[in-house]
């Protein structure tokens, strides 16, 4: 029998803050009928026919962008479409007392403000202190017997960086994981970003294309590439909030979610973020070198120790009122306080000339 797979997007793989597989499959025209779970379990690797009827009764398997029960029995030219979880849970999530700064809770979401230099979840160098170590605790005390094993990285579905403060929303059932990560893989989440960058700007408004994946040479990083090349797409939006002169505050507007986009992008178009000590944004890009201005350039770095990048606003479909949720933040106080700073430089500036 022939297996035709018109698309598999991995959503865990480096490259991407989503956290799940989408695979699409289309159904052979000579198929004979055949319980779903049994022709999934026959063609997708790394999973077991529990975990698929568990994505069935989840809603995750879709047939003909309809939800169907287990004893559907496919037919040809039926097209299939299966989210999955599939990453193996490699590191064990300690619950810890850590403070969280929980913006909305509820049975089904938890939305949170990341202040900067904290870890999303446990990782290679990272195995506690997380974010996520945070949450298990916290939901350990609403719920005692909570099985720490059944919900993956307690309803993780996407992450932002561990130098980058703002919103975060996770799940806190299996159900509403599923629904909030296909909104996060159909690009109907509303993300606003806002980043102190280098230089200015020509265009107030612009959109930056090209798609990301890892730098061929240095692996640890990311990079952009020509349309077709290879990687996966990446689509930022961003408009000039404030012109500093030799700085500008933009918002970013994130239609995809690849990994260090923002961040990539900007270094791109040639205007990295403020401090980013990972796409060039910690040394002097735009103004001179004088003995006054490095050390005030420094001093800024020393406020703000950090990519100066904020995940402001958030929205999304509530996974069960099919509300619209829209969540604010304040800027971080040492991004801000590092934006005030070049206020005031550039307010003494224009001052001087006009004298």
């Amino acid at each position: 029998m022939k297996k035709e797979f018109d698309q598999i997007e991995d959503l865990r793989e480096f490259g991407n803050e989503e956290l799940y597989e989408r695979l699409t499959i289309s159904v052979d025209k000579g198929q004979e009928p055949l319980r779903i779970d049994k022709f999934i379990l026959n063609r997708v690797v790394n999973t077991s026919r529990n975990k698929i009827q568990q994505a069935i009764d989840n809603g995750m398997v879709l047939v003909n962008n309809q939800q169907i029960k287990s004893n559907y029995k496919v037919k040809p030219f039926d097209q299939i479409i299966f989210y999955s979880d599939t990453e193996p849970e490699t590191y064990e999530i300690v619950p810890e007392n850590i403070p969280l700064n929980i913006v909305y809770e509820d049975d089904h979401v938890l939305v949170i403000n990341k202040p900067a230099g904290m870890v999303v979840h446990p990782g290679s160098g990272n195995f506690n202190g997380t974010l996520i170590n945070g949450v298990a605790w916290h939901l350990k005390q609403q719920n005692p017997d909570l099985d720490e094993s059944k919900l993956p990285r307690f309803g993780m579905v996407h992450r932002i960086d561990k130098n980058t403060s703002g919103l975060i929303v996770l799940a806190k059932s299996e159900i509403a994981a599923v629904k909030l990560a296909k909104q996060f893989f159909d690009h109907t989440v509303q993300r606003k970003y806002i980043a102190l960058v280098w230089g200015n700007f020509e265009e107030k408004e612009g959109t930056i294309t090209g798609n990301i994946a890892r730098h061929q040479r240095f692996r640890k990083l990311m990079d952009v590439y020509p349309e077709g090349d290879h990687g996966k797409e990446a689509v930022t939006h961003f408009t000039v909030l404030e012109d500093l002169k030799y700085v500008s505050i933009v918002e970013c507007r994130l239609e995809t979610g690849r990994t260090h986009q923002i961040r990539v992008h900007m270094q791109h178009i040639g205007h990295p973020l403020f401090n980013d000590d990972t796409y060039g944004g910690d040394s002097i890009v735009k103004g001179t070198v004088f003995s006054k201005y490095k050390q005030f350039v420094e001093n800024c770095f020393s406020i703000c120790s950090r990519q100066a990048l904020h995940a402001k606003t958030l929205g999304f479909i509530h996974p069960h009122t099919e509300k619209e949720m829209l969540f604010d933040s304040e800027i971080a106080a040492d991004m801000q306080a590092v934006i005030e700073k070049w206020r005031n430089y550039t307010h003494n500036i224009q001052l001087a000339e006009r004298s």
